[in-house]
């Protein structure tokens, strides 16, 4: 069951967002304990096929890392409804290269749950791999969507931008995915194995914040970090 960080120790941060307690597993999902919700951004399965089609070989373990990894963070914290913020498939032509363990796997993670596929600007509503689609969804105080809107927008909570933090730590510079919130919004990591990720002094991140206004929570080992943004340097 969907569980609380219940003190500072806990390697599950939470942060309040439009009124709501939510938590930030570092595994990059986002979860509402009070409504056993999760959710993910930016899947980008089969991109490995997809440069492998136009020549560019990567290991062909991509779909299965990623799911795999997400199946685990289902299992720790048995959401009764994950949303995928869109991007879920690398491209139009996905389902095609798909293999059937892959399917086989999505099948899995979305057994005794709801599962909502929201559309990405790569992909169209993923069709034939089960789950409802949607183009956004709203529910209680949050609007769960692909790519963010311009201006201000309480309660939004979307992916695309593969928000990345760059600190400086004991003389180097140390870059990781991360969530970023000003407690109003917020822009998940990519969960993609091979997603990659964008700065967050990009404009197309900082520019959804007020000037310094919002806070990183970087992806570690078993747990988040908490940085500001007058903490993060550029690339």
């Amino acid at each position: 069951m969907l569980a609380r960080a219940e003190s500072v120790e806990s390697p599950l941060a939470t942060v309040v967002l439009a009124g709501a307690e939510l938590v930030l597993d570092p595994s990059g999902a986002l979860l509402w304990p009070d409504e056993r919700l999760m959710v993910v951004a930016d899947l980008h399965l089969e991109k490995g096929s997809a440069f492998a089609r136009r020549g560019q070989m990567l290991p062909p373990y991509d779909s299965l890392d990623t799911l795999k990894r997400l199946a685990a963070a289902i299992a720790m914290h048995q959401p009764r409804m994950v949303i995928a913020l869109g991007d879920s498939l690398h491209d139009r032509w996905a389902l095609e290269r798909m293999a059937d363990p892959v399917r086989e796997e999505i099948r899995r993670i979305q057994a005794g749950r709801t599962f909502i596929w929201i559309a990405g600007n790569h992909d169209p509503m993923p069709t034939d791999i089960g789950g409802e689609g949607t183009a956004a969804l709203a529910h209680g105080p949050f609007l769960f969507r692909h790519e963010p809107a311009e201006g201000p927008a309480p309660g939004e909570v979307c992916g695309h931008l593969h928000p990345a933090a760059r600190i400086a730590l004991r003389g180097r510079g140390v870059r990781r995915r991360c969530f970023v919130t000003d407690g109003s919004r917020m822009v998940l990591p990519a969960f993609g194995a091979y997603a990659g990720g964008l700065s967050v002094r990009d404009p197309a991140i900082a520019g959804l914040f007020p000037p310094r206004g919002f806070t990183a929570h970087l992806l570690g080992a078993g747990r988040t970090y908490e940085m500001p943004a007058s903490a993060c340097i550029g690339d």
